[in-house]
């Protein structure tokens, strides 16, 4: 889909700070945000309440707001404004989806997203793995999927990056969708092991 008219319109406004430019904006891309933030979580197995998914999608405005809307200013107009914002969405979600401490339901689902990568941490109250307790900063995953190449880092990186699922995987890289999950856990290892040099 091509950017339209209306929304390049509704991004000047927002970039040069018109009234209502931005209670617009987010009156038109609630609902895609929403739908990103209940998709991901669907397909991690995470249980939302909803205060969290609100909270969560106010993440996403929040990230976009920043830096002056320093996300927008990114956006090229190659795709759709809709398509851009999805993406950039996915990957917020996911960083929130590991990042956040909520008790219950969302706090209690994190050491699903790792599907077993590593032990769990003692006494920290979250049962969170600490593997992701390491990988979670975009900046150690990239320094850490050094380790791996070719399909298995590109699975790695859809997966833990933008928040893609087992199905969407397969699609964009032709791996057998029963396969992803076994080599997700293999490259888990990998990296776990370059994780443990890198601290020695």
């Amino acid at each position: 889909m091509a950017f339209t008219e209306i929304d390049r319109r509704l991004l000047e406004k927002c970039l040069g700070g018109k009234p209502r430019a931005w209670e617009d904006f987010v009156d038109r891309f609630m609902g895609l945000v929403v739908h990103v933030v209940n998709f991901t979580a669907q397909s991690r197995s995470v249980r939302l309440t909803p205060d969290d998914r609100d909270d969560v999608a106010a993440e996403v405005f929040l990230a976009i707001v920043e830096n002056d809307f320093a996300i927008l200013r990114h956006f090229r107009g190659e795709s759709s404004l809709a398509t851009y914002l999805t993406v950039v969405a996915r990957r917020i979600v996911v960083r929130e989806l590991l990042n956040r401490k909520t008790p219950a339901s969302l706090g209690d689902s994190v050491n699903q997203l790792s599907e077993g990568a590593g032990q769990l941490s003692e006494g920290n109250g979250h049962s969170e793995p600490r593997f992701e307790q390491r990988i979670r900063d975009r900046d150690e995953v990239e320094r850490l999927l050094a380790e791996l190449e070719g399909v298995e880092a590109d699975v790695v990186r859809l997966y833990h990056l933008e928040g893609r699922s087992y199905r969407e995987i397969s699609q964009l890289t032709n791996v057998p969708e029963n396969t992803i999950g076994p080599m997700l856990s293999r490259a888990r290892a990998k990296m776990r092991r370059a994780g443990a040099d890198a601290a020695i």
